[in-house]
């Protein structure tokens, strides 16, 4: 548990900073306007995502890793606070989706 909250401390998380920078260098090299509806829309849902880790994945996996420290890996609230579970939830993967298509479709209302 410490080694996935390092991994997702020290590479992850700044990855992601990374990503951000990258992606709109690219929008200005491509000639595109960052007030263009599609990169909008995916700059939103990118905030969101980040939102969503800070407000509810840090937390759970702080806490988690609490419980485990306790020797407390049976109990309700450490099944509570796996991941997994909390991915079925709040669905990521389908806000990456959607940003995905945004990139490559490029869609025009």
């Amino acid at each position: 548990m410490k080694g996935v909250k390092f991994l997702d401390d020290r590479i992850a998380n700044p990855a992601y900073g990374v990503l951000l920078l990258t992606g709109v260098l690219m929008v200005f090299l491509a000639g595109y306007s960052l007030t263009t509806l599609w990169i909008d829309v995916a700059l939103v849902l990118f905030v969101l995502l980040i939102v969503v880790a800070v407000a509810f994945y840090t937390p759970s996996l702080r806490d988690q890793i609490k419980l485990v420290e306790s020797g407390d890996t049976t109990s309700a609230e450490f099944h509570r606070l796996e991941p997994a579970r909390s991915n079925r939830r709040s669905g990521p993967g389908v806000i990456v989706l959607v940003i995905l298509a945004m990139m490559v479709f490029k869609p025009t209302l």
